[in-house]
């Protein structure tokens, strides 16, 4: 069905230079017609009010479909994880997922790298390209045996399909629930180095230069991971890296109290490794921004802390956090963007992303500097289990506009 014309007024756009002025978007036929001063006689209107007009979250790494979060945090298109229920590793599970959320937010299927995500054999990649998998992945564990993530690199670059990979030695990670240091010694916990994650990118980095192959790892969280990353693209190497705001935000002491919100996957990280992740979004090195969006109910995370399950409800919280590099000069509005939206969008190669004539009517409107406090018990997720609870935070989202129609 044909949507009518919708003109977007009154809002400000993002200069090059980080700066904004005031235009607005005409929208005809779910694209983006007209950028700037707009004509909005005889068409459906929308008053932005002075809003930021900026492009829809393209979300690359969520464990789980949550619409209401997603619109909420003004995610347009939200790249699956394989690590369902059951695994998505066949092609009818992905053409399933696929649909999940039109014709409001977009699911896009990253297929799983193996069978049942078991690390062992091959899963039919191929055809689940040709289902609509936009990606292939390792999950959330690590494929130990080198002879398989070398075919499944050779196989994936045949393919052109970049791999997403968890980047933590599984044989030293087994059982950890937090990283090595002051922290998880005073708490007594089970722990793995820090360089558990470096391990695991140096070896599949050198697979991927091998291979030729594009590989992007999920979450890289350590000095070192982001030192072998830079020396790897010296090289020539088609790497890709990305990050939460929570490993921005927090080190390893907001575990303290035993705070199952916290524990996280990877796990959070000592001081230095948080200053060295910041200087990474700066000099460029991250090339995303994701929520790793991981909704855990009560019942998993109001556990003893090594029983809780590892992850947070991060959808609806990932502008506003991210918001805080901007205001801490780390980043301009433009680079933001970029690692929010348009970065992931090519990474996958989807649509969205961009803000100009002929893209997709994926829009966000957004008040930067409006307060508010993250508050668990009131979130749009499916579970509220976020490290952030009772935090005050500035920058929101006022309305999602999918394909030129407004979610909200």
């Amino acid at each position: 069905m044909e949507l009518k014309p919708i003109a977007i007024v009154n809002g400000r756009l993002i200069e090059a230079d980080g700066t904004t002025r005031p235009g607005g978007v005409l929208v005809r036929d779910r694209s983006i017609a007209a950028i700037g001063e707009i004509e909005a006689a005889g068409v459906e209107t929308i008053d932005a009010r002075g809003a930021l007009l900026a492009p829809g979250i393209v979300d690359l790494g969520t464990f789980a479909i949550d619409l209401p979060a997603f619109t909420a945090g003004g995610i347009t298109r939200a790249a699956l994880m394989p690590d369902q229920s059951p695994p998505l590793d066949d092609a009818a599970l992905v053409q399933r997922a696929a649909a999940a959320g039109k014709p409001d937010v977009w699911i896009h299927p990253i297929a799983a790298a193996t069978r049942a995500l078991a690390g062992e054999e091959l899963a039919e990649i191929g055809l689940m390209k040709a289902a609509g998998a936009c990606a292939v992945a390792t999950g959330r564990g690590w494929i130990a045996d080198s002879g398989v993530m070398l075919r499944l690199l050779g196989y994936a670059a045949s393919l052109d399909m970049p791999v997403i990979v968890h980047a933590e030695d599984g044989w030293l990670a087994t059982g950890a629930v937090a990283t090595s240091g002051e922290t998880a010694t005073r708490l007594g916990l089970p722990s793995a180095p820090a360089m558990a994650e470096a391990m695991a990118i140096a070896r599949d980095l050198m697979l991927a230069e091998e291979t030729g192959a594009r590989i992007h790892f999920h979450q890289v969280t350590t000095a070192r991971g982001f030192d072998l990353i830079r020396a790897a693209r010296q090289r020539g190497v088609r790497v890709t890296c990305g990050i939460t705001p929570a490993h921005l935000l927090l080190s390893d002491t907001a575990i303290g109290q035993f705070r199952t919100f916290a524990r996280l996957s990877p796990p959070l990280r000592e001081e230095r490794d948080r200053l060295a992740a910041i200087e990474a979004v700066r000099d460029g090195t991250v090339d995303i921004l994701c929520s790793a969006h991981d909704p855990q109910g009560p019942e998993a995370k109001r556990l003893p802390f090594v029983d809780a399950e590892p992850g947070m409800a991060g959808a609806e919280t990932l502008l506003t956090l991210s918001l805080t590099l901007v205001r801490d000069e780390v980043i301009g509005l433009p680079r933001l963007f970029e690692l929010l939206s348009a970065n992931p969008a090519r990474l996958l190669g989807l649509p969205g992303g961009q803000l100009e004539t002929g893209a997709e009517a994926d829009l966000i409107l957004i008040d930067p500097d409006a307060p508010w406090r993250i508050d668990a018990d009131r979130m749009a997720a499916k579970a509220g289990n976020t490290p952030f609870d009772g935090l005050p935070v500035q920058g929101k989202v006022l309305m999602t506009i999918k394909g030129g129609r407004p979610l909200r």
